[in-house]
């Protein structure tokens, strides 16, 4: 459930940053807003590896189940700071945006090693492989959930309703299913 949570907010600022590229980046033309928020994007895959250290050394020293209870926190917090950041802040908005996505980048790359270590000692030795496989299909389900409500969201709200506050609800329900995922 961890990874389902945790590659849903990964790919909804992908799939949602058309719409709050402007509300974050307000100066310059629409590419130059897009690319900033790509630049934001890519902080946090350069930090995925320090995740994966960090979290890495952590399940070892405290538990598995610990190391993703706080990386499934990590995420939980960057979704929903950047469902609740006031835009227009100048430099301040954006800077919240980079915080919030280095968080991110951290839990992502905590998450999927630790929770592939976590199955597969959890799992009996005849079904380790079944298992292990269904990360890949919380992977994708994350994703395919994340794409999903994108679609919904762009079927049900108008185009200024997008832009001005729709791509807020990816991560204000990333945020809440982080919550389930504890519960």
């Amino acid at each position: 459930a961890g990874n389902f949570v945790e590659w849903f907010d990964w790919f909804a600022y992908a799939s949602f940053a058309l719409y709050f590229s402007r509300a974050f980046f307000p100066a310059g033309d629409q590419t130059a807003q897009l690319l900033n928020t790509a630049f934001v994007f890519a902080g946090g895959f350069l930090v995925r590896p320090l995740g994966a250290l960090f979290f890495g050394t952590y399940a070892d020293r405290v538990g598995r189940r610990a190391a993703l209870t706080l990386s499934v926190a990590l995420m939980c917090g960057g979704s929903l700071l950047i469902a609740v950041t006031p835009t227009g802040l100048g430099v301040l908005s954006p800077t919240l945006l980079v915080l919030a996505r280095l968080m991110q980048g951290l839990a992502v790359g905590g998450e999927y090693g630790a929770s592939a270590t976590y199955v597969s000692e959890m799992a009996n030795r005849e079904r380790r492989g079944f298992w292990s496989g269904f990360l890949y299909v919380t992977l994708i389900g994350g994703q395919l959930a994340a794409m999903s409500l994108q679609v919904l969201l762009q079927r049900s709200l108008s185009e200024e309703a997008m832009y001005a506050w729709g791509w807020r609800i990816p991560f204000a329900i990333g945020a809440a299913l982080a919550v389930v995922v504890f519960w």
